[in-house]
């Protein structure tokens, strides 16, 4: 793979990663609404520090290639993916019209954060 193709693809995929690791330590204890919160605190902290040491060089590195804006935009869309899966199928929640329809205005306006005017 090229190093410019890596450079640009490294960041997103530790970010994807990053992502679904946050949301497992967010909303993963939902499901385990018995267990005891101050253990689901520790659990989620755990899991929070994989997710850590992916987001941290996702962005360092992800920087040189991408700006500051554009890279927390690719990161809120892959939260909103990751998030919609993880709500559809780990905690077996629908996802209605209108969250697609709000899912499809933010993507509108990340559209709109990699434009050079």
């Amino acid at each position: 793979m090229p190093q410019v193709t890596l450079s640009y693809l490294l960041p997103i995929l530790l970010l994807l990663g990053s992502n679904v690791f946050m949301t497992l330590a967010w909303y993963g204890h939902l499901r385990f609404k018995e267990a005891p919160l101050l253990w689901v605190i520790l659990i989620a902290w755990a899991i929070a520090f994989v997710e850590y040491c992916m987001a941290v060089p996702a962005n360092r590195w992800g920087n040189a290639v991408y700006s500051t804006a554009q890279l927390k935009t690719i990161q809120e869309v892959i939260t909103l993916l990751v998030f919609a899966g993880f709500s559809f199928v780990y905690l077996k929640e629908p996802l209605g019209l209108n969250h697609l329809i709000g899912f499809g205005l933010i993507a509108a306006g990340a559209f709109f954060v990699f434009q050079k005017w």
